[in-house]
């Protein structure tokens, strides 16, 4: 191994595959569930609602309306152009402004859903428009929901975003480390379809807390919750990894924030090694407990695994396995060496 190689190897790192790959699904998901709930939640309650209905406020009181079609059509033919726009970001200009696709996506869809949501609430059951109901504490909480999905959007678009596709070297090369050298490995993965089950689910539940929200119907929020919201948060989670060895050992996060994440220091390792690692060898997809120990599985193929002081072994399914291991025994060999 050359010494370029081995400078890359033990300062940049590296992953196979960009893990952003599974976020077309999820944005995909995501602009259409957007879209069929702008339109399905006024004509869902169209038997109640006034034709036209309320869709502007002055102050408390309703001084602006639409048709029941155009109430439809209008935030819907928004939806479409913000999603193009976010496209036309992501397909342009990721490397310079990572996160701004996602941040744009999520805040819109919060918004555009939010709006709506008020004011089928504000019309439900109203004989004329002008009759529509004040609007007051529902505008700030949909404001407050917007920057918050916004912001949580673009933090997760930035963590996981505009990184370009490098390929890893073969083999697992024994490094060598200069004392005091800093050394840092990264990589991730994501499964996109757990990411579009995340998606699908997220989308169900919104759909639940909306109608309910609305008054379009009763609010079942332990079905939402259990059936929907809960299922939805714990794929997300499983469904991205990212991988991280520096001088204070190995760290691997869960989910776009990296959050739940697990931590070993080179002290508490036994070793490293890649291995070759299937879904029905682990027992599924995600996060997995069988025999072979603990593995975060996202795709077949060559794992990272460590095994502990403790003697148990932890895997995880991420890309240039080889060099993230011979990144780790060399950094063990060296704690090793440090502590006689």
């Amino acid at each position: 191994m050359t010494d370029e190689e081995t400078r890359t190897a033990s300062t940049k790192g590296t992953a196979g595959r960009p893990a952003h790959r599974g976020a077309p699904w999820a944005a995909a998901a995501w602009s259409v569930g957007v879209l069929a709930l702008l339109i399905a939640l006024p004509l869902a309650a169209r038997h109640r609602l006034p034709d036209p209905l309320a869709t502007h406020w002055g102050g408390r009181e309703p001084n602006g309306s639409m048709s029941l079609t155009a109430a439809v059509a209008f935030p819907a033919a928004l939806w479409a152009v913000l999603v193009l726009v976010s496209a036309a970001l992501r397909r342009f200009e990721a490397g310079r402004t990572p996160g701004a696709a996602a941040a744009a996506l999520a805040a819109g869809g919060v918004l555009l859903t939010g709006a709506q949501a008020s004011i089928v609430h504000a019309n439900l059951d109203r004989a004329r428009w002008q009759d529509a109901a004040p609007v007051g504490i529902e505008v700030l909480l949909v404001l407050l929901a917007t920057g918050l999905a916004g912001l949580l959007a673009w933090l997760a678009g930035r963590r996981f975003g505009g990184r370009p596709e490098q390929h890893p070297v073969a083999g697992a090369p024994a490094l060598e480390l200069p004392p005091g050298e800093e050394v840092v490995w990264l990589s991730q993965a994501t499964n996109p379809w757990l990411q579009l089950a995340a998606a699908v689910l997220g989308l169900a539940s919104a759909a639940g807390a909306l109608a309910a929200t609305s008054g379009i119907t009763q609010p079942h929020w332990p079905m939402v919750l259990l059936l929907f919201a809960i299922p939805a948060l714990a794929l997300l989670c499983c469904s991205s990894v990212r991988t991280r060895v520096t001088a204070r050992g190995l760290t691997v996060g869960l989910g776009p924030f990296g959050r739940p994440a697990r931590h070993w220091s080179p002290a508490e390792l036994e070793s490293a090694r890649a291995e070759q690692r299937t879904a029905m060898q682990v027992g599924g997809w995600g996060y997995r407990l069988n025999g072979l120990g603990t593995t975060v599985m996202l795709r077949g193929g060559v794992c990272l695994v460590v095994r502990t002081r403790r003697g148990t072994d932890f895997a995880v399914s991420v890309d240039d396995a080889e060099r993230g291991a011979a990144l780790l025994n060399a950094l063990i060999a060296r704690t090793r060496q440090h502590t006689g």
